[in-house]
């Protein structure tokens, strides 16, 4: 079986890493896509999707990288046809993971297999207080996996972060 999993990975942290291994636990193969891949250098798309691509392939140990192919999704305007522009980027899958409610309601309508992802202590692993921690100099580095923090220590975000 073959599964898809969408984030913004803004940045890519812990639970992030978690959803996906939770995935591969269920599936043989995971596409994960890169949400938002046409926006960057603004306040809650602070990240461009290369750099992004780069934290999640700099986190992942090569048994987990070997079961997992990623992809650039671009937003769209319409959400009746972003899930078909889905389609036409991400070659076959059988089951979608996530725990965003909209994408639920999304693919529910498209009559598609859904596993809902337990992200755990969300209040810590979000992006916006990952980058709230970085923009004020407190403890973010715990939030993520050490390829992340050495990409994001390579493009300075909290720089990155001030300018926006």
């Amino acid at each position: 079986m073959i599964g898809f999993l969408i984030g913004r990975f803004q940045p890519f942290h812990l639970g992030h890493l978690e959803a996906i291994k939770f995935a591969l636990s269920k599936v043989e193969h995971l596409h994960v896509g890169i949400g938002s891949s046409n926006k960057s250098h603004e306040k809650r798309n602070p990240f461009t999707a290369d750099e992004r691509k780069k934290m999640i392939l700099s986190s992942m140990n090569s048994e987990i990288e070997k079961n997992v192919s990623l992809h650039y999704i671009p937003d769209v305007d319409d959400h009746s046809k972003w899930t078909h522009l889905v389609d036409e980027t991400i070659p076959q899958y059988d089951v979608v993971f996530s725990n965003d409610d909209f994408t639920h309601e999304l693919y529910g309508k498209r009559g598609k297999s859904i596993i809902a992802v337990d992200l755990k202590s969300r209040s810590d692993l979000s992006g916006t207080n990952i980058r709230n921690l970085i923009l004020t100099d407190q403890n973010w580095k715990q939030f993520l996996p050490s390829g992340t923090v050495e990409v994001l220590t390579q493009i300075d975000a909290k720089k990155r972060l001030e300018d926006l």
